[in-house]
């Protein structure tokens, strides 16, 4: 322990101690293991805070779990790091028990004082190991703090957030940022008075509500037209609880409860307890005893949960879905039966672990003061579970309620937007205090500038919720067939990411070929750790590349800061000290949105391009065929519209963009500008891709006719409906593109040419019996690609062979039975041998390969 020291603050002679470790250096401590973990010690508080990184935030508690706070604590940050997949820094957390307050039912105030104290106690430890960034004539220099022996490198990067018991702290904790003399200034603690208060905006719950609504609408239930019912965990005087159960007005909470309450309402009125549910979360520290009685319906009540035993009414029987012979229960009885109710949603807004798995014992769990109430994941009865508070589930509950049927993600997801509004918070006053200092804001249109940029944080912020929920519900659509690759990323994550699958609930390949067998694979909750995973090492290679040195990435930059920021600065946020960080957090989280959470690592996989390349390719693709656009116009569809249609949309796109990205790599050159590369594709694709069924012939014409027919049948807006009928047939132009720039032949010419070999050879069909080939390992999906990309190479190489053998001007018909003349021969053959391969019961790599290299043969001789 003494060798993992790094450093200490027992020379400055303080009433505390504080002790950095490494705790990689420090056998048996329970995995997982943070880079730095910060201990503070004096009799009147202990408190610990682990970072999993240089650059690391999370909120700090105070905690009431004297024995074990620890790991209390560990769990937390363990989510925490899989919730700031969406962020720059990676997780951190930290929590202090304090150890002598006084008894509160005496004197709260005396109480309430103690708890301070001993948090700023446990401040001025962190800080007194922490360094500083000095700016002096524009140089930054690092001050490390007096009287402190350092065993490691330059570490300036703290900030703290809020958490149970501290809500309200910070701008204590600014105060001695301040008084440290703390570069970070107010940013050291977001959330304070001078910076975006996550009460008043809702954003944590309503970052929740972005899941909430995405899981109805897969039950075809729209969320805010459409009434449902909810039971509940928390009150309306919470955060996460109280704005949460006011984003619908169609709500009908049927039973909630906290620490001091439970609340009982079997048929409520929508518009009468929504009125209600919105008095009391505006009511300073109110309860549910504060609920005016007269709204609960009949056989409905609050009731202290000190109460030995609470009456239940027929009417509470059948909201709760007892048995008929019940008519009271104990509280912590009816807890579980609220916990169980056949409700539509069950929506955690308090504190405390209320799910398990059946194989877990209350013990494992860690939250001794909810043993008596806690459930199994496998017998929870409602549709819907969202997670607004965090650590409501255990990740083996959360997994066996979703094996049951349960639409749910994970805590790390649900109420990310929290933390992702911290992060915003802080980069932008990392950049608005450089602005300050320089002379270009006044310290006194601080304030102003940044609460006038609220709204724009909170619209931000939320797209990363949505975003993360369309990722994880279009993963699952086809989850079962996907297996092989999720298997292969988690075995490339437990060698390259530290990935334990064990630590994760993640299953072991015999425990998922299991669940295949039932017809299950992965469930969100552990798809929603994959995806995690996914961006956090996909993110770390782009931060440690020259990715942002492309001045293509000036405006992800700009897209990242409220509209506010880039008007009044353009010029100067190049200059923002985490611009890279930022850079390489969008782009990543973008990938694996758009792509899918296997995208980076298949397509680096099959290519052995670096995630640099792929990045960039991926970039230039999106912009060369507007996708952002189709997918703005798929997300703002209503819920109601169908999720299988939806979905089917969604994966198509990512379906051209793994073909897309593939050919862009295999033409090399992605260490080009990515502006070159778009200005060498998309002038030319744009008009091509205006009018593409202008150039489709025979089969292909009639095929995505069929296509545009299905999309107006489900009623999908014109210009959508086109583009999704349009979109594989769009792959092409890329190889039309490249002839189109070494030929002087009109590119529409070409376009015809390619179009009219395309269909006369069957292509597409021959590409489908390519996608229907297995691929059950690396090996296999790496045959079938190659496969693929020979046949698109093929088709190419066609395409110029009668471009250069026959008459330009000529009907792109005549010039293609010009050329089959010329090598009648040689497609003879071909056509026999397709004839053969065309017999055979089922395809297989050996007989399409021989097959296609005849083919290919015709034009490379």
């Amino acid at each position: 322990l003494i060798e993992s020291t790094l450093r200490t603050n027992y020379y400055q002679d303080k009433p505390h101690l504080s002790f950095k470790l490494d705790p990689s250096r420090i056998e048996g401590l329970p995995f997982p293991r943070p880079m730095f973990e910060i201990w503070v010690y004096s009799p009147r508080v202990e408190g610990v805070h682990l970072r999993f990184g240089k650059v690391a935030r999370g909120g700090l508690r105070w905690s009431d779990r004297r024995e074990d706070f620890r790991t209390e604590i560990l769990g937390l940050v363990k989510a925490q790091t899989v919730k700031n997949a969406v962020i720059v820094p990676t997780g951190a957390k930290g929590g202090f028990f304090a150890k002598k307050l006084p008894d509160p039912t005496v004197d709260r105030s005396a109480w309430m004082a103690e708890g301070i104290d001993s948090y700023k106690t446990f401040i001025r430890g962190l800080l007194d190991l922490t360094d500083n960034l000095v700016t002096d004539a524009g140089a930054e220099t690092v001050v490390p703090p007096s009287d402190v022996v350092r065993h490691d490198d330059d570490d300036s990067y703290l900030v703290v957030a809020a958490d149970k018991g501290t809500a309200t702290f910070s701008d204590i904790a600014n105060g001695l940022a301040a008084e440290y003399g703390f570069w970070l200034g107010d940013a050291f603690a977001s959330g304070g008075s001078v910076g975006y208060d996550h009460k008043a905006m809702g954003i944590t719950a309503r970052g929740a509500w972005e899941s909430v609504k995405r899981h109805f609408s897969e039950l075809d239930v729209d969320t805010q037209t459409q009434p449902f019912t909810v039971v509940g965990v928390g009150d309306m005087s919470g955060d996460v609880f109280g704005n949460g159960m006011l984003l619908s007005r169609h709500i009908r909470l049927l039973a909630a409860f906290d620490h001091r309450h439970i609340f009982l309402d079997p048929a409520p009125d929508e518009e009468a307890s929504f009125g209600e549910r919105q008095r009391l979360f505006e009511l300073p520290r109110s309860s549910w005893d504060d609920y005016d009685k007269s709204l609960i319906s009949e056989g409905g009540g609050v009731y202290a949960r000190q109460a030995k035993v609470i009456p239940v009414s027929p009417q509470v029987r059948n909201a709760l879905g007892l048995p008929e012979a019940t008519t009271e229960l104990s509280p912590p009885e009816l807890l579980r039966a609220i916990l169980l109710a056949p409700a539509d949603l069950l929506y955690n807004g308090g504190i405390g672990t209320y799910v398990k798995a059946s194989t877990e014992t209350n013990a494992s769990v860690g939250d001794k003061a909810n043993d008596a109430i806690r459930v199994d994941g496998k017998d929870l009865r409602v549709k819907v579970v969202g997670e607004g508070g965090n650590l409501g589930m255990t990740q083996r509950g959360r997994i066996e309620a979703a094996l049951q049927g349960v639409i749910l993600n994970t805590d790390a997801i649900d109420n990310s937007a929290g933390v992702d509004c911290s992060d915003h918070e802080v980069n932008i006053k990392i950049f608005v205090d450089r602005m300050v200092a320089a002379g270009k804001l006044s310290p006194e249109e601080r304030a102003d500038f940044l609460a006038s940029m609220t709204e724009e944080v909170g619209r931000l912020v939320l797209e990363d919720n949505v975003d993360q929920n369309i990722l994880l519900l279009n993963d699952r659509m086809r989850v079962a067939e996907w297996s092989p690759s999720y298997e292969r990323l988690m075995d490339w994550l437990e060698k390259s990411a530290d990935l334990k699958r064990d630590l994760e609930a993640l299953p072991s390949t015999e425990t998922l070929r299991e669940r295949l067998g039932q017809g299950q694979g992965l469930t969100s909750p552990e798809l929603s750790v994959l995806a995690a995973y996914a961006k956090i090492e996909l993110a770390t290679a782009l931060r440690e590349s020259d990715l942002a040195d492309d001045p293509w990435f000036r405006q992800t930059l700009r897209a990242y800061f409220p509209q506010q920021l880039r008007k009044r600065f353009d010029a100067e946020l190049d200059t923002h000290p985490l611009r890279r960080e930022i850079i390489a957090t969008v782009v990543a989280n973008d990938m694996i949105n758009i792509g899918g959470i296997t995208f980076a690592f298949r397509t680096m996989e099959e290519t052995s391009a670096t995630e640099v390349a792929v990045a960039k390719a991926f970039v230039a693709l999106r912009e060369i065929y507007e996708l952002d656009t189709m997918v703005e116009e798929l997300n703002s569809l209503p819920a109601s519209f169908p999720t299988e249609h939806w979905s089917t949309v969604h994966l198509d796109i990512r379906r051209l963009l793994d073909r897309a990205v593939r050919w862009l790599l295999g033409q090399g050159g992605t260490s080009r500008p990515i502006a070159d590369t778009v200005a060498e594709f998309k002038p030319l694709m744009d008009p091509m891709r205006a009018r593409l069924l202008d150039y489709l012939r025979g089969d292909d014409r009639e095929r995505v006719a069929g296509w545009l027919e299905n999309a107006r049948g489900w009623e999908l807006p014109e210009n959508l409906a086109l583009r999704w009928a349009e979109l594989f047939e769009s792959f092409v132009l890329l190889d039309i593109a490249k002839i189109g720039h070494s030929r002087k032949e009109p590119v529409e010419e070409i376009a015809a040419v390619y179009y009219t070999v395309f269909n006369r050879f069957h292509i597409d069909s021959l590409l489908e019996r390519i996608s229907s080939l297995p691929r059950q390992d690396r090996w296999q999906a790496l045959a079938r690609a190659a496969l693929r990309d020979d046949l698109y190479s093929t088709a190419s190489d066609m395409t110029t062979a009668v471009l250069e053998n026959t008459a330009s001007g000529a009907p792109a018909e005549e010039r293609l039975k010009d050329w089959e003349t010329q090598n009648a021969e040689q497609l003879g053959r071909a056509k026999t041998m397709f004839d053969e391969v065309n017999s055979l019961e089922s395809d297989d790599m050996a007989s399409l390969s021989v097959a296609l290299r005849l083919l290919r043969s015709i034009v490379r001789r």
